[in-house]
């Protein structure tokens, strides 16, 4: 079965966006050796991303090319704006939770989920995602997306890995127990 791994940044203080739903942030880290911070591992381990649709629109109104092109791409949202129809993506509208189960037990490599806070929080109440990377990144936003938003149940998870880079940035890798 493939696994579900939540790669995703966020503040010291929990958020993984501005409250507009921003991540230049994340910018603001001074980053000179251009480290990668297990980004390019993580896109080897998976051939399927998975992002809510707000996430989807900031992507796209970064205005840059569709930057997962060799992955398969779903998109989590109440209803199909695909703006990028030359591209392999695909939109989960009903039956999130079942679509989801069914694309874990597809054949091929893990998935990877981008974000948002909502669909995280989904996901993590169905026992559906495996690993959680976190970045931690040195800032405190004071306000924004909950990493957490609408009450996750409670879960245990287990440590795995904890990295640290030069940029400030702390990965903590956990499994669920």
């Amino acid at each position: 079965m493939r696994r579900i791994i939540l790669y995703i940044a966020t503040s010291i203080d929990g958020y993984i966006a501005t409250p507009d739903g921003g991540v230049e942030w994340l910018d603001e880290i001074p980053n000179p050796n251009k480290t990668d911070h297990g980004y390019n591992a993580l896109m080897d381990s998976i051939d399927t991303v998975l992002m809510g649709g707000r996430t989807y629109h900031e992507i796209i109104g970064f205005g840059v090319e569709w930057p997962y092109k060799n992955k398969v791409t779903y998109v989590v949202s109440r209803r199909n704006s695909n703006v990028t129809p030359n591209e392999n993506v695909h939109f989960i509208t009903e039956d999130i939770v079942s679509k989801i189960s069914e694309l874990k037990n597809e054949t091929g490599k893990d998935i990877w989920l981008i974000g948002g806070g909502e669909l995280t929080t989904i996901l993590l109440n169905a026992n559906l995602i495996d690993e959680m990377q976190l970045c931690v990144a040195p800032i405190i936003l004071g306000q924004g997306i909950p990493l957490f938003p609408n009450k996750p149940k409670e879960s245990s998870w287990t440590l795995t890995n904890t990295k640290t880079y030069d940029t400030g940035i702390v990965i903590s890798t956990y499994k669920r127990k």
